[in-house]
């Protein structure tokens, strides 16, 4: 019963909240990490983002005056990810908060001694467990060229990280999927990549990826969608790991 009306309330929206032809293509168009899609993917594609921006609140913060194409560009990366997954996996939060450029969030921490320490760090994403996901437009819709960084697909790699607690680089996996294999994978990647870093070796990964295992993971999704190619490379297990868990082989679709 919870399927059919699950399944009937999706074709409600669908038919009463279509998506812009226009905008629609135009979102496609300048995405390039959408080329190779084919047709039946992108009508797929295209009912996640229509159910998203439905279930979703996407508002603006700093002056920003977000628009209908912004917002399509938002979702459609934020979907991707999850195409041949659900949408079920962005349940449990429903706000994303975006700013025209980096935002500069106050943080304050207690270090092993007592210290209360305050802290201003530039950021041009984040996603809180159980809370929202923040983005910087600037970031968002930097999208011409296939340089291995996404904002969006890292912020939502991190809402997947979180389905099964604080992100740590181990979302919930597949059934037909082998936790062993995967923390073996990332494990010894993250490991070697660290060492990489330390080192002083160069790498299209970004360095940021050392951080934790859960930048580990965030950053390699997006090399997994951006650029394939590299993550392939560098780290051909993790790219067959991220292949089972996202159900998709942009190497093949990109070319």
């Amino acid at each position: 019963m919870f399927i059919f009306f699950k399944n009937w309330r999706r074709n409600h929206l669908l038919k009463r909240y279509p998506l812009n032809d226009a905008l629609w293509q135009e979102t496609v168009s300048r995405l390039h990490l959408l080329h190779g899609l084919t047709a039946e993917e992108l009508a797929r594609l295209r009912r996640w983002v229509t159910l998203f921006l439905q279930r979703k609140s996407m508002n603006a913060a700093g002056g920003l005056v977000l628009t209908d194409s912004m917002r399509m560009i938002i979702a459609a990366q934020a979907c991707l990810p999850i195409l041949n997954l659900d949408l079920d996996y962005y349940d449990g939060w429903v706000e994303i908060i975006v700013y025209p450029d980096t935002f500069v969030p106050a943080r304050e921490y207690r270090d092993e001694i007592g210290l209360v320490h305050h802290t201003r760090t530039p950021l041009s994403g984040e996603a809180w467990h159980g809370g929202p996901l923040i983005l910087s437009w600037h970031d968002a819709e930097n999208i011409h060229t296939a340089h291995g960084h996404n904002v969006v697909v890292h912020e939502f790699a991190h809402k997947l990280d979180m389905l099964n607690g604080p992100a740590d680089g181990f979302p919930p996996l597949h059934a037909n999927m082998d936790r062993l294999a995967w923390s073996t994978t990332f494990s010894t990647a993250f490991q070697d990549f660290c060492h990489r870093i330390t080192m002083g070796h160069t790498s299209s990964i970004d360095a940021y990826a050392a951080e934790t295992p859960a930048e580990f993971f965030a950053v390699l999704s997006e090399v997994f969608f951006e650029n394939p190619l590299a993550l392939v490379s560098d780290y051909p297990k993790v790219y067959e790991q991220l292949n089972l868990f996202y159900r998709q082989d942009p190497l093949r679709r990109l070319g």
